[in-house]
């Protein structure tokens, strides 16, 4: 019984006040107080253990739920990825397409070219032979000294114009040459490459090219390699071509600023490599020669687009570098700053 009930029920039988009747009616009515507080604390104390299970169990309904849903975010970012590893390797493979059919069709022109200027060029050339035997000849002839000098004259000016279609024939075949190796499909497979090692070989290879061409030309040429990089899974021939056309258009730049007579002027190239924070292999060749125009930035990824002299560019190296690099999933982009220097960078995936 409830002790305050009992402290009551104690103090009733102990008074006089009351009659038996009325004190025995009080009892009931006292015992049938507590049955309902008795009853009233069961429910309670039931009611309590229910609201903890609830508790319970809607903790361990929302962590599940909360799983359930840190499940689903994962695996729509796995889906996202997945998605735009779909969309690259078909936008590759549309671009691979492309150029194949364009390789081919650019072949097949760039045959159909060489062989008539095969003829244009030897026939040029044994003209100029010819012309100088004639001009010979005709010096032992005995005739009029101002008839010789008029032949003579005639046979210089046909000896300077087979020069000219001799010379313009050659470049013509350079077109032609640079055509067959942009549509060249690669016959090369991928493989582990160390890139700094590649980019190194490279350098050296561009610069000691060019000085055997021209013994005055000279360049500071400077590596930054990052020693983390992992080996790359890449065709290294293209890859070296890629470079080899940088970097040889990166000397180019600083010798033509060279050659425009600036006073205390020192050539430059330097070839960086790092791991990007994006899982990216960088590969930027930089120099400080006098840049590339605005007007013309947007062109120079263009075929046969080349700001070099005639004969010394074919306008067809930044082409051919930007759909190798295509080809692997990387970039290729251009900043510079005319009269600063130029910096191009290779970005490549890593897987």
């Amino acid at each position: 019984m409830n002790q305050n009930l009992q402290n009551i029920f104690s103090l009733l039988e102990q008074s006089d006040a009351l009659s038996i009747e009325k004190k025995n009616l009080v009892k009931d009515w006292i015992k049938e107080v507590d049955k309902h507080i008795v009853t009233t604390e069961f429910k309670l104390d039931r009611t309590e253990k229910v609201k903890r299970t609830t508790v319970i169990l809607l903790e361990e309904t929302i962590e599940e739920l909360d799983l359930k849903r840190k499940a689903i975010e994962e695996t729509n970012i796995a889906l996202q990825k997945t998605l735009e590893d779909l969309k690259a390797a078909q936008a590759q493979l549309i671009q691979s397409e492309k150029m194949a059919s364009l390789g081919e069709l650019t072949a097949g022109i760039a045959h159909e070219i060489q062989n008539p200027l095969n003829f244009v060029n030897n026939f040029s050339e044994l003209s100029v032979d010819l012309a100088k035997e004639l001009k010979e000849e005709v010096g032992k002839l005995e005739i009029a000294e101002k008839d010789k000098e008029y032949v003579s004259e005639i046979i210089g000016d046909l000896t300077q114009n087979q020069e000219k279609i001799n010379h313009h024939g050659k470049r013509a075949s350079s077109i032609v040459k640079g055509m067959l190796e942009h549509s060249r499909k690669s016959s090369g497979t991928k493989e582990p490459t160390d890139i700094n090692a590649l980019a190194d070989e490279y350098l050296r290879l561009a610069y000691h090219g060019l000085r055997a061409k021209d013994k005055d030309f000279n360049a500071t040429m400077e590596t930054h390699f990052d020693p983390t990089l992992p080996k790359m899974d890449f065709i290294p021939q293209d890859i070296g071509r890629v470079l080899l056309n940088l970097i040889t258009n990166a000397f180019y730049a600083v010798n033509e600023k060279n050659l425009s007579g600036l006073d205390m002027y020192e050539p430059k190239v330097i070839v960086t490599t790092q791991l990007t924070t994006n899982n990216q292999v960088l590969i930027a060749i930089k120099d400080n020669g006098p840049g590339i125009p605005d007007a013309i930035k947007d062109k120079i990824f263009q075929p046969f687009f080349t700001t070099k002299p005639t004969g010394q560019g074919t306008g067809l190296g930044l082409s051919l570098s930007y759909d190798i690099v295509k080809a692997h999933g990387g970039e290729l982009k251009v900043d510079t700053k005319q009269n600063d220097g130029t910096i191009f960078t290779i970005l490549l995936p890593v897987n």
